[in-house]
């Protein structure tokens, strides 16, 4: 233990030095500046990485960010030739090689810098390159390139959200941000109708291959929807951004017959920009897990409850994407975009209850096989029109987007019950069917308009209209005892329609003074849940109907102040909502589970989230780190709640408890310590207080709890670099009940042929086959442990080709008149 301890107190010590010396590090007097713009539409880009290598040691000299304004500084740099890299996530990286500085540079002026090559603008003997920086940072988001993670290669879209920073996933696919759930995940900016809105079915559907890019918001401003207790995660799907005429395709085979396909194909020229992708999925889930229940006053004979499941799903998913950009004008962009989902689901689920009185001697066994065929189509349509009108940075923009989807879903249970009382066995067999249809359908309607106040202020303003439709029914029927004949079972028969509507308006304003920026915006949203039950009491039908409506102002503040030493502060209040969704409010019982019952609750309130945030960034050479501490309080808090069993059987429903405390501090860092060996490391320490309610039997609650990840990247050979990457969540204090630890480990590797055309890659996911859901509840009533597991280890080998030109290089040209304007100062070479 002793050459452990002092094993450990080395290592700590020579990182130290390590960390001192590259803050120590110190650079001469010259310094360049630049400004980065959009070719096309003269936007400046805040939040760009630019950086500066040296071209003998390839080691990373200056690291810095473009502010609100587009504009950057790197400042004290040394003596020699380096290589000149600026880069934001859905442009091509610019490369300017050999930049030299001498003891007698002042300061070298690039202008601005244009990162659209259509028009030509752009930096002398520039090479445009189609790598992007890891990480963007904005004045309210961070942006993840995550087309380059080798671990999620053939994955679905929950696989792929696992390795991006402050995100996690469960069991079931459900996502959660820094912790907490209520998080609102979109799809290119909008809500998804895929599986109905299901955003767990959502993300299996969707391979990891068609996503470019994720956002994580996790303090909105009020331009963004309001909705969402812990933030949004925006996931951008790729869209072409080369000119001329290019395309890829990829093929996955893994193990249990997992398979994914997908090709994407694009066309730009000045006037007009085509794309379109296709992605097949073919998806094998074994699952299965326990729950073992003690019931400490029961009402029964019943004492002890042990229940086992197994089960298997096939998931086959079809995507396709289209999209046209036409320049009407060099200011004037008119865009079509649709896409289409089919998917298809088996699901074959064999769950074993046996029921224990205080001896353990058997009083009731059940086996039940739950077999389930589904299916759906969504559809999606948009309409973007943009106009650049006459001052600069002076937009108008407009949406309107329409989807539908369908979903169609039917279940068989077939029960076998054998109740036990001495010697005399009786064998009672059931058999059930239900069959769950839906339709959805959203309209959306969206104006935002950005004018430039003053040399640095900007007024945001906007209107949006979301509304909802929903249409859900089940029906269900059993077979008669000794018969084949099927009656109608009104207690599971109902029909759910829905109406959500959101209209909103908002106002932003910013403005930059020197080193400090601020934004400054007011959303006022009026929402309206409208839903009515068609069930039965008795052989009666009846309909019930439930409304929920409310007007809010969701004020946001951002203040922004940037330091010496590439260094950045932030301070950021907003308020936001979560509201409850059409299917938490469905008071139909689902008995589908013997001993789990679940129901919606009409009366839900929306959560109301005041949430604080303190950021503090900083940028080494080798190092780049963000910090985040946060506040989050939400007050009438939706929690799933568990009542007093009756006769051994549960029923949930969500409920509104008083308030509920999130507060935490967040890192994240990059940490390029050699070319070929770099590490990105998310670490979230935080802190949940519950209030309890005497109603449910719900005492006051808190615990500390934190979750960390860690990806490494290594270049073994020119063409062959490997990805590593281990995560650990550690318990977690629940309102009923405590979340377990997990962890897992995923590994990949990736072999880039020589004509950089050709890839194969293969990854592992959960090689120890440690990832599984846990949870224990000790209450007055009963002690709970229970446990699940999807997928297990999951193995994919991918072949990815990539045709057409993807590289340009440009020379210097005559210059015309308007390049003579546009073209950047180069200063002293």
């Amino acid at each position: 233990m002793r050459i452990l301890q002092s094993k450990t107190i080395k290592i700590f010590l020579l990182l130290f030095c390590i960390s001192f010396n590259l803050l120590a590090q110190t650079g001469g007097k010259a310094k360049i500046t630049g400004t980065l713009k959009d070719a096309q539409t003269q936007e400046t880009i805040p939040f760009a990485s630019a950086i500066l290598i040296n071209k003998t040691t390839k080691a990373n000299v200056k690291v810095a960010q473009t502010d609100v304004n587009g504009a950057f500084v790197m400042a004290d740099l040394p003596a020699g030739t380096f290589t000149f890299k600026i880069s934001y996530v859905g442009y091509q990286t610019m490369v300017r090689d050999n930049v030299v500085i001498t003891a007698s540079t002042g300061t070298l002026n690039f202008g601005d810098i244009k990162m659209n090559a259509s028009k030509g603008n752009v930096l002398s003997e520039v090479t445009v390159t189609a790598q992007k920086a890891t990480m963007q940072m904005g004045i309210d988001k961070k942006v993840f390139s995550v087309d380059q993670s080798l671990v999620s290669e053939g994955g679905s879209a929950g696989d792929l959200l696992q390795n991006v920073p402050s995100v996690s996933t469960d069991i079931d696919g459900n996502v959660s941000l820094r912790g907490s759930t209520g998080v609102k995940v979109l799809i290119d900016g909008k809500p998804s109708l895929i599986a109905g809105g299901n955003v767990a079915q959502i993300l299996q559907s969707i391979p990891a291959s068609s996503i470019e890019s994720v956002e994580v918001i996790t303090n909105p401003s009020a331009k963004y929807d309001a909705e969402g207790q812990s933030g949004i995660i925006n996931i951008v799907l790729k869209k072409n951004t080369k000119l001329g005429f290019n395309g890829s395709a990829a093929v996955t085979a893994g193990n249990r017959d997992n398979y994914n396909a997908n090709t994407n194909l694009s066309f730009q020229n000045s006037k007009v920009n085509l794309y379109g992708n296709y992605s097949f999925r073919y998806g094998n889930r074994v699952g299965g897990g326990y729950q073992d229940i003690f019931y400490k006053k029961p009402t029964d004979s019943t004492v002890f409850a042990n229940q086992n499941t197994s089960s298997t799903s096939l998931d086959k998913g079809h995507n396709v994407k289209a999209g046209l950009d036409y320049y009407l004008t060099q200011k004037s962009v008119i865009s079509l975009s649709g896409s289409y989902n089919s998917r298809e689901n088996d699901r074959d689920e064999l769950t074993d209850i046996r029921q224990l009185n205080s001896s353990r001697n058997p009083v009731l066994n059940s086996y039940t096989n739950n077999k389930n065929t589904g299916g759906g189509n969504s559809y999606d349509l948009n309409l973007d029109f943009n106009q650049k009108l006459k001052k600069p940075k002076e937009e108008l923009t407009f949406n309107f987007g329409y989807s539908h989807g369908d979903n169609d879903n039917f279940q068989t249970y077939n029960s076998n019950v054998t109740n036990l009382n001495g010697n005399a066995v009786n064998l009672n067999q059931s058999l059930q069917r239900t069959n769950n249809t839906g339709n959805n359908t959203n309209y959306n309607i969206q104006l935002d308009y950005s004018v430039p106040v003053g040399k640095a202020g900007k007024v945001e303003a906007g209107y949006r209209s979301q509304i909802r439709l929903g249409d859900n029914s089940q029906y269900a029927d059993s077979i008669l005892n000794a018969t084949n004949v099927y009656v109608q079972n009104t207690k599971l028969t109902n029909d759910f329609e829905s109406k959500d509507q959101v209209h909103a308006l908002y106002l932003n304003y910013q403005n930059q003074i020197k080193d400090f920026g601020y934004q400054i915006g007011l959303r006022a949203e009026d929402a309206q849940l409208n839903t009515h039950l068609n069930g039965y009491t008795g052989n009666v039908l009846t309909g019930t109907d439930g409304k929920i409506a409310y007007k809010r102002l969701y004020p946001s503040v951002f203040l922004t102040q940037k330091l010496k030493g590439d260094q950045q502060v932030q301070l950021s209040y907003t308020r936001r909502v979560n509201r409850p969704r059409p299917w938490d409010t469905n008071p139909f019982l689902d008995v589908s589970d013997r001993l789990n019952y679940r129901a919606g609750n009409p009366n839900l309130l929306p959560e109301d989230v005041h949430s604080f945030e303190l950021g503090y960034s900083k940028y080494w050479k080798k190092i780049t780190l963000t910090s985040s501490l946060y506040f989050r309080q939400t007050n009438d808090v939706i929690q799933r709640v568990r009542s007093i069993p009756v006769n051994g059987i549960f029923t949930t429903t969500p409920q509104n408890l008083s308030h509920q405390i999130n507060s935490g501090l967040e890192l994240i860092g990059r940490f390029d310590l050699i070319k070929t060996l770099s590490f990105t490391t998310n670490v979230n320490v935080y802190q949940s207080k519950f209030a309890g309610d005497a109603r449910y039997n719900i005492p006051n609650s808190s615990g500390f709890s934190w979750n960390a990840n860690l990806t490494g990247n290594l270049t073994v050979a020119k063409n062959v670099s490997l990805q590593m990457r281990g995560d650990y969540r550690a318990a977690e204090v629940m309102a009923q009940g405590k979340r377990n630890a997990m962890y897992g480990i995923d590994g990949g590797a990736k072999y880039d042929f020589p004509n950089k055309k050709a890839s194969l890659s293969f990854n592992v996911r959960d090689i120890f086959n440690s990832r599984k859901w846990s949870m224990t509840t000790d209450d007055d009533y009963t002690n709970v442990d229970f446990a699940r597991r999807m997928q297990g280890t999951m193995g994919n080998l991918t072949f990815s080709y990539r045709f057409g030109k993807s590289t340009f290089n440009f020379k210097k040209t005559k210059k015309t008149d308007d390049q003579q304007d546009n073209r950047p100062d180069e200063g002293s070479f």
